[in-house]
């Protein structure tokens, strides 16, 4: 029998999560829990991560953690195929972030080109909380503890899936092959990649304002479509617009399919001959934010509603992410055992060290 695969992935509850997230992650996310391709898929929320750096706002994090699930679950990832759980309730990740710290290098973990990025973001470079700066190694031991073969992320984490690679391949050249070593699985088509905020900045992120988040309503999806940053320079409808960095044909790349045409545009045939028309000239941004609107009504309708069925049983979600915790800390046990055994820590369960000891002290 080969080698089962494995999925790993999770997200920060940093807050409700949004369509950048949906169209980065979670919809992919769903599609493999769903392909029957893996044996296994694990998903958490790393409430242990995000507390490093909202170490003084616990209270955040925490309510974070029921948001993020019941998106979890709204979007369509299921408790019967994917185990959901919560980091900080898997004592066993500090034990194995604790001894891998013995396997990297304080100027291995400083080159880590994401920490880099992350550390400039928090404004962190004169005091890097050490928890943060590890960060790297505390992923390698999430990933490991549940032997994933497969992490769906983006490529900008490839630095840290890397970094998770070379932990493994010392860890077994030092004390046997115990660890699985993981492959990253990029998105698959460039609009996954990563979507702007709706004021066109690079990132959607809560403190930008420019989120539209999956639990939005009808009408703030709405307002935020119609808001959206297009191309300042097409201010008549007879002016040519043009596509290079307008967040609504961005939007309209991620999210529209051929058979919304017929459904909210039948003027057009497709995206491609809507685009040329707008680069000519005689397109208005708002006819073209109107359809934005209509696909993302679509797309999102189904997901809020889900949403609103689930808030109706809080504490079924918390008894859902309980077993979850349950079975993931089952697995991380299991691996943490492989692990103390290869390190030759697991004296009690050492018969065999017990029995020789005896043997050569009472000769003496």
């Amino acid at each position: 029998m080969g080698k089962e695969k494995i999925i790993l992935t999770g997200d920060r509850p940093t807050g409700r999560l949004h369509i950048g997230h949906y169209v980065g992650s979670l919809k992919r996310r769903v599609e493999l829990q769903n392909s029957g391709l893996y044996d296994k898929t694990f998903i958490f929320i790393a409430d242990a991560q995000a507390l490093t750096d909202n170490i003084e706002n616990p209270e955040k994090v925490r309510q974070n953690v029921i948001e993020v699930a019941l998106d979890y679950m709204a979007v369509g990832l299921d408790p019967m195929k994917s185990t959901i759980f919560i980091q900080s309730q898997i004592p066993e990740l500090c034990e194995l972030t604790f001894y891998y710290m013995d396997l990297v290098t304080v100027s291995r973990l400083q080159r880590n080109p994401t920490v880099k990025t992350e550390i400039q973001m928090r404004n962190f470079e004169t005091s890097i909380p050490v928890g943060f700066f590890t960060y790297p190694i505390s992923q390698a031991a999430d990933i490991t503890a549940f032997k994933a073969t497969t992490v769906p992320v983006g490529e900008d984490q490839e630095p840290m899936i890397e970094q998770t690679r070379e932990i493994v391949r010392r860890f077994n050249y030092i004390y046997g092959d115990t660890l699985v070593e993981p492959e990253i699985l990029l998105p698959d088509n460039a609009a996954c990649l990563r979507l702007p905020g709706t004021d066109g900045k690079a990132k959607m992120s809560k403190s930008l304002g420019n989120c539209i988040y999956l639990s939005d309503t009808a009408d703030e999806v709405e307002k935020k479509v119609k808001s959206m940053y297009t191309d300042p320079t097409h201010l008549k409808v007879s002016d040519p617009g043009k596509l290079e960095g307008n967040t609504v044909f961005i939007y309209l790349d991620a999210f529209c399919k051929p058979e919304h045409f017929g459904r909210y545009l039948p003027d057009y045939p497709n995206l491609d001959e809507l685009k040329a028309h707008y680069t000519r000239g005689g397109l208005g941004d708002m006819k073209v934010k109107k359809f934005l609107a209509a696909i993302m009504q679509e797309e999102l309708t189904p997901i809020r509603e889900r949403r609103k069925e689930f808030e109706k049983d809080i504490p079924a979600i918390y008894e859902m992410l309980r077993k979850g915790c349950e079975t993931a800390r089952a697995t991380a046990a299991a691996t943490l055992d492989d692990v103390r055994k290869a390190m030759k820590i697991n004296y009690f369960d050492d018969v065999e060290l017990i029995a020789e000891q005896a043997k050569r002290f009472g000769q003496e």
